[in-house]
């Protein structure tokens, strides 16, 4: 029973090192900025409501048209050009099936495993006929009207997808490209920013502007910070991606700045 047990570890631990090293490729071909970041976003009916389902049946490209703008003026502030778009958004046909939910509480085995467990997911039901994207979204949406708090969305590194909750409503679009775009700088070894105890941007770090005097109020939000800073206690989320840049140290995580 033990050498079973450690065999079946061992194999674990070999999957995953094949796992990391195409990743660490993956990853080290997405954030040298010289090629177009495929993006390719899976829509999935949420609650399973008939005004979700009509939402997300009428999704495509121009929902996420902010996205791609935001990278290219983002990547021009750091120097950073390339006669390719720095990043493609293609949306997919809905994804019926829920894809398998991160551990409310583990330890590192537990969510590699589970790591293992979406990206078998992801594999079965990827029906998108274009190219083969660098990087995964499942956008999962609720009707807000029925709605009113959503889980916490996840961007892996290790694996290049995303686990996102978002509201199915015209008026939210401006806020999900922003939400989509924080997941995403995740997936390319970006940090959250902010307390995880009460969700205000950690200073200097996570503030789009820290040397500003007065400090307070704060106009932008910075990326990885999720929020801006208006009092020492007060933020709030970004409209849209107009109130939001990438600060240095997200930067130097991205590989913008050498």
């Amino acid at each position: 029973m033990i050498l079973h047990k450690q065999l079946r570890v061992a194999i674990l631990l070999l999957i995953l090192l094949v796992v990391a090293v195409g990743n660490w490729v993956t990853n080290q071909r997405a954030t040298d900025w010289a090629h177009t970041i495929r993006v390719v976003i899976y829509p999935i009916n949420g609650d399973q409501s008939d005004v979700t389902e009509q939402y997300i049946q009428n999704l495509d490209a121009d929902n996420f048209s902010a996205i791609k703008p935001f990278f290219i003026e983002e990547l021009e502030s750091y120097d950073i050009t390339s006669d390719d778009d720095p990043i493609n958004i293609a949306v997919s046909q809905p994804v019926i099936q829920h894809p398998p939910q991160p551990p409310l509480q583990s330890n590192v085995f537990q969510i590699m495993l589970w790591s293992l467990k979406l990206r078998y997911w992801a594999f079965q039901r990827d029906e998108y006929q274009g190219p083969k994207p660098e990087i995964q979204v499942f956008a999962l949406y609720y009707n807000p009207e029925t709605t009113q708090t959503i889980r916490h969305s996840t961007g892996l590194e290790n694996g290049h997808m995303a686990i996102i909750n978002l509201f199915a409503h015209r008026r939210q679009d401006q806020t999900n490209q922003f939400i989509i775009t924080h997941e995403l700088l995740h997936t390319l070894g970006a940090t959250d920013k902010y307390s995880l105890s009460d969700n205000q941007p950690l200073y200097p770090q996570g503030y789009a502007e820290a040397e500003l005097d007065p400090l307070y109020p704060q106009v932008f939000a910075e990326v990885m910070g999720g929020r801006i800073p208006l009092s020492d206690s007060n933020s709030e989320i970004p409209h849209s991606l107009n109130q939001v840049i990438i600060g240095e140290q997200t930067a130097k995580e991205i590989n913008l700045i050498k």
